[in-house]
């Protein structure tokens, strides 16, 4: 069984994917990419890129308001996957904001460079303070 950082971090991977797929204007169906990375069906991890990606217009508006220069589209896709993660989290989600901000920034730690990382904290803390 998967705990909820490693189920985090299979969204991103799937979301990833996806967001390459698109780009490419391939073919693609979501439940199988998910069948791809997980051995057991998992209602977070469907939940979650369902939900990605029926909000992705408003994660993006919500992201690219608080990405001064850089808008969502010029962030490479796995930045992408992280910060659509985080910002669901954040606004459509119970999970508390600390663990929602911290789990992004682990992905990006280990995904991304540092310079990407603070952005992404900088971007998720802005989304948490705005819902306070």
């Amino acid at each position: 069984m998967k705990n909820r950082s490693e189920l985090r971090e299979i969204i991103m991977k799937v979301l990833y994917q996806i967001f390459i797929l698109k780009e490419s204007g391939i073919e693609f169906n979501i439940h199988s990419l998910i069948k791809e990375q997980l051995e057991i069906e998992n209602d977070f991890v469907t939940t979650s890129i369902d939900n990605i990606l029926k909000h992705q217009t408003e994660i993006y508006e919500l992201a690219n308001h608080y990405l001064e220069s850089w808008p969502m589209e010029r962030l490479n896709k796995v930045d992408q996957a992280i910060l659509s993660l985080g910002i669901y989290e954040l606004r459509y989600t119970e999970t508390p904001p600390v663990v929602a901000i911290n789990e992004a920034i682990e992905l990006s730690k280990k995904y991304s460079d540092e310079k990407v990382t603070k952005m992404i904290n900088a971007v998720l803390d802005e989304v948490y303070h705005e819902n306070e």
